[in-house]
């Protein structure tokens, strides 16, 4: 699996993917269409978002790559522009970070 991660990683879940055998591309600074592309956003499985002040990255994110999965993990909402975008948001005080990196590495081996 190939994941770009993006924001903060107060809770550890980039290390928990790379954990479990995922590739973990971060994304530091602003995420804009550039640093996205960088990261290698474009053939990855699985686009992670920490910071919902970054969220129209998600937007570009689907506009780069149509199939890739994208996973907020925080305690804010999303902004309502968003709300039309497929986005699995998860919130570490519900979820740790052991428990996302294992539930989304798990369902990645099983789809192919």
């Amino acid at each position: 699996m190939n994941a770009v991660f993006a924001g903060s990683d107060t809770e550890g879940l980039a290390d928990e993917l790379r954990d479990r055998g995922a590739s973990v591309a971060v994304v530091d600074g602003v995420v804009n269409r550039p640093a996205l592309e960088e990261a290698g956003v474009v053939d990855a499985d699985l686009y992670v978002l920490t910071d919902v002040a970054q969220a129209t990255s998600i937007v570009v994110a689907r506009d780069l790559n149509p199939d890739i999965r994208v996973v907020t993990y925080t305690d804010e909402s999303l902004p309502e522009f968003v709300s039309g975008q497929q986005v699995l948001g998860m919130d570490p005080a519900l979820f740790d970070a052991e428990t996302v990196a294992e539930e989304l590495t798990a369902e990645t081996d099983t789809d192919g």
